[in-house]
């Protein structure tokens, strides 16, 4: 029997604004909060809240026949939080389905796992933190941004506890091998690695309304056809892309909800089942394990991360990114932190791509990829600087760390002794109650001068 793992991405990025070289040291503001609040806003109406009111309505219809799985990003849904909550209050009705899961995946949705073991550990800690807060469980599979995956990333996510990974089913990955098995990490067999089958996944979030495609209009019952008519042995069609295809790539009007909403009955006539990745994991077992020597992941013909690292400029902009992270993560300011989540993310350095691409991408505000390094570096510059003003650097990072921890264990000894009088206080106030009340004195009272101590 064959069983289907299907997958979306929610992510949004956050827009920067134009930032001049004038700017640098005097406005610390790098956001375009009317573009941020009008594309959130805009994606929600055409394809969030349609496309999950759609995947609910498969789930009850269904009996709980139908499955899916998400992972968002902790930038994705701060901006969803802030412009459209009622995404998430749909994401909520979904979990208590119980045919949902979690992922984890890095918060910023950055390029943290191609920098440093360390920088990667907590980005994701923070993910799953934030999971398990607002849906109320914890994720036991991970996926990266963009599916970035290696055997060295592999390495540091089976030490973080996950049991299975999301990529991509590369080509000069697989070789001769088929995405429609389980496999694991080469360096780890209790890691399982779920590889996406892009011609299927893509069939959907590319070209399903592409007129001149020689499979338009694509039918339910056609394209489970294909999955049926796969060979037999294979047991595993994963089906990845973003949460955006419904509505965005494929608008509304090409009919895309009504071809997911009839796939759960097509695949049930065929005795194709639907999985999420865990339970993926748990029941089949991995037909091999798959060698991964350096990153791929789902972007561009070539299934690797030139995209984001390809060029000069987008290296420098990397290097100098990361060269304060010890700094940011050791001193934890929140503004700082919010700002180096945002900086992270791995769209800023899509923008300074110079590929030549047969997919047509959004810039944003930028004329070319000149233009968003100059204003990229203009911010970074200003970042930085508030870091350094911040934390000097003429103080290295042990004596740094060291300095923040006895500051912060002051201030908990200080917040315990305020409690401890507080505490006292009230054990105090019945006594001064019930004490009776002096008689009045014929001659005026002297004044008492009451000193106050100022709390710093």
């Amino acid at each position: 029997m064959k069983t289907i793992c299907l997958y979306f991405e929610i992510h949004q990025i956050v827009h920067l604004r134009r930032y001049r070289f004038f700017d640098i040291g005097t406005d610390h503001y790098y956001y375009d909060d009317y573009a941020n609040e009008a594309s959130i806003t805009d994606i929600a109406q055409r394809s969030y809240i349609p496309a999950l009111q759609a995947l609910l309505q498969m789930v009850r219809e269904s009996d709980g026949y139908f499955k899916v799985a998400f992972s968002l990003s902790g930038v994705g849904l701060e901006q969803l939080e802030l412009y459209a909550p009622q995404v998430i209050d749909l994401l909520k009705e979904l979990s208590k389905t119980g045919c949902v899961e979690f992922l984890a995946e890095p918060y910023s949705h950055g390029l943290s796992s191609l920098a440093n073991e360390e920088f990667f550990q907590y980005d994701v800690q923070r993910m799953v933190k934030k999971v398990k807060e607002m849906f109320g469980k914890t994720p036991k599979v991970f996926r990266n941004s963009s599916l970035i995956y290696s055997d060295d990333i592999g390495a540091q996510v089976a030490a973080m506890g996950f049991k299975g990974v999301l990529t991509e089913g590369a080509k000069h990955v697989l070789g001769w091998k088929s995405p429609h098995y389980l496999y694991h990490a080469a360096g780890n067999p209790n890691l399982r690695l779920l590889m996406r089958d892009f011609k299927l996944s893509d069939d959907i979030s590319l070209r399903f309304s592409n007129t001149s495609w020689d499979a338009y209009p694509l039918m339910a019952d056609t394209y489970m056809d294909w999955i049926a008519n796969t060979p037999a042995e294979e047991p595993l069609i994963n089906i990845f892309m973003e949460l955006s295809a419904l509505g965005i790539f494929q608008p509304l009007s090409s009919n895309i909800l009504e071809f997911f909403k009839a796939l759960p009955a097509e695949a049930k006539k065929r005795d194709i089942t639907f999985s999420t990745p865990s339970e993926v994991i748990k029941n089949l077992k991995p037909a091999g394990p798959i060698d991964v020597p350096y990153p791929l992941s789902w972007v561009d013909e070539e299934r690797d991360t030139s995209c984001w690292l390809g060029n000069v400029m987008q290296r420098e902009a990397f290097n100098k990114l990361y060269s304060v992270a010890d700094r940011v993560m050791i001193g934890a300011d929140p503004r700082l932190m919010q700002d180096w989540d945002y900086l992270q993310a791995s769209n800023n350095f899509r923008f300074m791509t110079t590929k030549q691409n047969s997919v047509t991408m959004n810039r944003s505000i930028y004329d070319g990829p000149y233009d968003a390094f100059t204003n990229y570096m203009n911010i970074l510059g200003d970042f930085i600087s508030r870091v350094n003003n911040l934390y000097p650097s003429d103080i290295d990072n042990e004596q740094l760390n060291a300095l923040l921890t006895t500051i912060r264990n002051q201030d908990q000894e200080i917040a315990a002794l305020h409690q401890e009088i507080d505490k006292l206080r009230g054990t105090d106030a019945p006594a001064e109650e019930a004490a009776p009340a002096p008689e009045a004195e014929e001659k005026p009272a002297k004044k008492t001068t009451r000193k106050t101590v100022k709390k710093k």
